[in-house]
């Protein structure tokens, strides 16, 4: 290990990583005979061979955003898109192999599987390599497994669903996306059925100069009810990676979806994803984001509110510290009459880090007595480190209700005396403050999840995680 991997690990509680084995591994670049061979491999059907090529033939065409933070470092000819840890999938935890499974056990997932938990999926580089879903859940009908598994045993609601929310065209690395992913999770909720525990998928890239790219589909059929928790880290290396994720959800007449992620990559991680939902009459569509690692993260969640009364919101957090960018946000798009949403974003940037709010609500003519509300708030920990606000809204409709608010502060002097003077260290009052800054986000997370998050924001506020 280097002494800057050195250094970056002593910050960085999952920043191990354990000797690198494959069953297959792709060449290094992007070219249309690896994306020929991925959709071989995995024995697809044709028509997903075919939206392969055809996606990444936009992603060839396609400029990189001339928007927000600075991509140019990002090269596609040096990452390897698809490795293949395993042969097979593992049907019981204790068959994974040695290093992937130590890898999991220090992270804690089957400790989480047995305490928390209705179901887990594990993928490990590009595939999936362990899942288990509670048999009451399967009994109800509810189908959880990875995309892989889902477009082999369910073709029909894939083909059905699969890019209609996000096409290929709608961004460069959607398209990439598109055209290489592997993975991820696919979530199936019959009519009426209430998942009462969580859903989770852990990502874990282990491999140098890797790009994983899942793709994760939910469907709540009407009037059910489940949440779905996703939490990510990688090693420490000195070349970077890629994380370009597509998530696309459906939120059928009375349904609700709960999305919560915890995003921990290692600084060396472009986080670049694109998180899209479809809101039906009198559905809810929750997306609680939590973003505290990567070098660069841009994410903005959004739901399309299509039906009469349905609701959106988005819960946020971003911490930027030393050579991070958290480009951070959220999309409410409103179609349809008497449809509300909600965005909170909370951020906080500490020795140079950055943040920055990039927003965009939309009201389209026929969405009267909508109601928009929106709340930008940063804390900014000292002189080095900023924090941006880009919201942007349209409004096409007069009877609406628009709010929207945001601040940026610095830790109160007078609040730490207070703190302190109490018998706190400055390094404890300071986190009490942030940690009740991020209180109203935090809150809506289950109490196992916003115990860990509290723990690594109070360790990254000590300047040391691990």
């Amino acid at each position: 290990m280097t002494q800057q991997q050195d250094d970056l690990q002593f910050d960085y509680k999952y920043g191990f990583s354990m000797p690198e084995k494959s069953f297959y591994k792709a060449k290094k670049g992007l070219r249309e005979d690896v994306v020929r061979m991925i959709s071989k491999i995995k024995k697809e059907p044709k028509w997903m061979t075919e939206f392969r090529l055809k996606a990444y033939r936009i992603f060839v065409e396609k400029t990189m955003p001339k928007w927000g933070p600075d991509l140019s470092k990002i090269d596609f000819d040096n990452i390897y898109y698809y490795l293949k840890p395993t042969e097979n999938q593992a049907k019981t935890w204790e068959d994974l192999p040695k290093e992937i499974k130590d890898t999991y056990d220090k992270i804690g997932v089957p400790e989480a599987e047995k305490k928390f938990l209705a179901g887990v999926s594990a993928q490990y580089e590009s595939e999936v390599v362990y899942e288990s879903v509670s048999r009451e859940l399967s009994k109800q009908g509810v189908i959880f497994c990875d995309m892989d598994t889902a477009l082999r045993e369910h073709p029909s609601i894939v083909k059905k669903y699969f890019g209609t929310l996000i096409p290929i065209h709608d961004n460069k690395f959607a398209a990439l996306n598109s055209a290489v992913w592997s993975g991820g999770s696919f979530v199936y909720v019959p009519k009426g059925v209430k998942v009462k525990l969580p859903l989770q998928a852990y990502f874990r890239i282990n491999a140098e100069r890797f790009g994983q790219f899942e793709r994760t589909l939910i469907i709540a059929e009407e009037g059910s009810d489940v949440h779905y928790v996703e939490g990510c880290t990688a090693p420490i290396y000195t070349t970077e990676s890629l994380h370009a994720a597509v998530v696309e959800i459906f939120v059928k007449k009375n349904a609700r979806v709960r999305y919560t992620t915890v995003q921990n990559w290692s600084k060396n991680i472009y986080n670049l994803v694109t998180k899209r939902a479809h809101c039906a009459e009198n559905g809810c569509m929750e997306w609680v984001d939590c973003n505290i690692g990567s070098g660069v993260t841009m994410k903005y969640p959004s739901v399309y509110l299509h039906g009469k009364g349905a609701r959106g919101e988005v819960l946020s957090i971003a911490y930027a510290g030393k050579d991070q960018l958290q480009d951070a946000g959220a999309k409410m798009m409103h179609f349809a009459p008497h449809t509300s949403s909600r965005i909170i974003s909370k951020s906080i940037s500490k020795e140079g880090g950055r943040t920055s709010y990039r927003g965009l609500v939309q009201v389209f003519p026929g969405a009267q007595n909508s109601t928009v509300f929106v709340s930008c708030d940063a804390l900014i920990l000292d002189e080095d480190s900023r924090s941006d606000t880009y919201p942007s809204m349209k409004i096409k409709e007069n009877n609406v209700e628009i709010a929207h608010e945001a601040t940026v502060e610095k830790l109160g002097d007078e609040k730490l005396f207070y703190l302190m003077s109490r018998g706190l260290s400055k390094a404890d009052a300071e986190s009490a403050l942030v940690l009740g800054f991020m209180e109203p986000v935090t809150k809506e997370i289950p109490l196992e999840y916003s115990i860990e998050l509290n723990r690594l924001i109070r360790l990254e506020m000590e300047g040391s995680v691990g």
